[in-house]
Formats: C-alpha cells, sequence, structure tokens
C-alpha cells in the first residue's frame, strides 16, 4: 500500500515540506495542511457524516461532510473537489471560506495539528450519497436549531475541527459571505456561537485554536 504524504506548513500556512500521514498525527504531529467542506441545502441544512469506527481518530463521531487533506500541488478547494466523490459519491464546485489553525489530542492515541481550510457548497436535498465503507458510517441532514440542541446535550460527540469551522463562519470572506448569506443566515447567531465555543473548550484550550489570516 502506498504511503500518503501530507503537505507540512509553517504558521501562516506557507508550504515547507512533507510527512507521512499517519507520522503527521501522532501525539507531537506536525503542523500540515487540512480542509473541512460543508454541503448544505437551499433550506441552510448541513450533511453531517459520522466517521467509520475504523478511523484511527475520533472513530464513530459526528463531522462536517468531507474532511480530508491536500496534495502538493493542490489548493484548498481542488482538495475537496477531488475528496467528493472519494468520499460521498457526489461531484460539487466548491467555495473558499476561511482557514484556521488548531492543535488537540486524541486520547493517547494521536493528534490533529493542522491548519484547515473550511469550504463550502450548495446541493440538493434530494442528492443521492455514497457510503464509502472505512471513511463515513452515516449520513444525516441536521438544521442549525437541531445542532445547537445537541451540541448542548453532548458536544463530546462532534469532531473539534468541525465545531471550530462553524463557530468561525462569520470570519468568512465577505465576498463569500454575501454570496451564502442565505444559507449561512441560521448559523451566523450569538446563541449558536456562545454554544459551539462551549462545545470546542470541551476538546482544546482556546490558546490552541486561532484564525488564520
Amino acid at each position: 500500500m502506498n504511503k500518503e504524504y501530507l503537505v507540512l506548513v509553517d504558521k501562516d500556512d506557507n508550504p515547507i515540506g512533507s510527512e507521512e500521514k499517519v507520522k503527521c498525527h501522532l501525539p507531537n504531529g506536525k503542523l500540515h495542511r487540512a480542509f473541512t467542506a460543508l454541503l448544505f441545502d437551499k433550506n441552510g441544512k448541513l450533511v453531517l457524516t459520522r466517521r467509520a469506527k475504523e478511523k484511527m481518530l475520533w472513530p464513530g463521531d459526528w463531522d462536517g461532510t468531507v474532511a480530508s487533506h491536500p496534495r502538493e500541488p493542490e489548493t484548498y478547494v481542488s482538495s475537496a473537489e477531488r475528496r467528493m466523490p472519494e468520499e460521498l459519491g457526489i461531484s460539487c464546485k466548491m467555495d473558499y471560506l476561511m482557514k484556521f489553525e488548531y492543535h488537540v489530542p486524541y486520547k493517547d492515541v494521536g493528534s490533529e495539528n493542522e491548519i484547515c481550510g473550511t469550504l463550502i457548497s450548495i446541493v440538493d436535498e434530494s442528492i443521492g450519497f455514497k457510503m464509502i465503507e472505512g471513511e463515513i458510517d452515516q449520513i444525516k441532514w441536521i438544521s442549525a436549531k437541531e445542532l445547537l440542541s445537541e451540541i448542548r446535550k453532548n458536544p463530546k460527540i462532534y469532531c473539534p475541527w468541525m465545531l471550530i469551522a462553524l463557530e468561525l463562519l462569520n470570519k468568512s470572506e465577505k465576498s463569500m459571505l454575501e454570496k451564502y448569506k442565505n444559507i449561512l443566515s441560521s448559523w451566523i447567531n450569538s446563541e449558536l456561537q456562545v454554544e459551539l465555543q462551549k462545545a470546542i473548550r470541551t476538546h482544546l484550550p482556546d490558546d490552541k485554536w486561532r484564525l488564520v489570516k
């Protein structure tokens, strides 16, 4: 089996080399590029996916739609567009919102130490997804109001990078906030942001994540 190599970066997201994926996710893993892609329908419902139980990190937890890693020389957008058919069996064009850095351990197994680009697209609610074995165990649509209720009850079952991406939606590029304002309006509100911040703190402290300009 071929080893997968990830793009190592500095704190400003400048590429500085590459490293094996497994080594990047050790407890003191090296800072590397990743992305989280969020698919919404026209009514603002978000597609969540449950990570396969075979995953090394956060197995069985709920994630954004797709999370993975760019390869050289991909951009955040092109890497997300590549992974959509590989993980969900669909193709769609993505837009870039923003990026953030975070470092969070997972038990004594490993960690995520990433600069994570956040992407967005709109798909029809009737679209047919295909779950790829070993990647995703379950798919569901969720509204902002439903997620608010769920993270109040059990924030630990949601992946930290997904929570951070949603909390930072209001920091997206202005042109994207305008383009997707009808979709994101229910997700960008103070009540949800407060609860997302609380949920993030169940995974990692405030000084372990930040917006990257």
